[in-house]
């Protein structure tokens, strides 16, 4: 087995198709080729693309300018999942092109939740005493 297996990180292979899979997708959607109304004037970013250890599915996570509150885009995304496939097969060469999954990227929400968190005045004052202590 490959190291990548006992410690639960994708292997640099996966690392590196999912790179790959994220930048075709990029281009396919900044070229507006996706005919879906609801992505005409969408700007979306791509943030991540997690590849399946057998490379046949891909979750794709997004974040739309200015938030996706009614799942709006994520939703015409999965819908036109099987179009943006066969765009991306024509410039990522492999065996299995892989199933896509759009899911919204949550992460920039909680790194905003957490910058709040550490700006709150009490975990200021807090910090600080700790420093005096020292």
């Amino acid at each position: 087995m490959s190291k990548s297996h006992h410690s639960g990180e994708p292997s640099l292979r996966l690392l590196r198709v999912g790179e790959n899979v994220r930048h075709a997708i990029s281009a396919i959607l900044t070229r507006g080729d996706v005919q879906d109304p609801d992505l005409v004037r969408a700007s979306v970013t791509v943030s991540e693309v997690r590849v399946s250890p057998d490379l046949r599915n891909a979750t794709v996570f997004v974040m739309p300018l200015g938030g996706d509150p009614e799942e709006k885009i994520t939703k015409a995304l999965n819908k036109n999942s099987a179009f943006i496939r066969g765009e991306m097969s024509k410039v990522v060469h492999m065996k299995y092109m892989p199933r896509l999954k759009f899911k919204l990227d949550e992460s920039f929400d909680e790194a905003s939740h957490i910058d709040a968190l550490l700006r709150d005045p009490r975990v200021t004052r807090d910090t600080q005493g700790h420093d005096e202590e020292e």
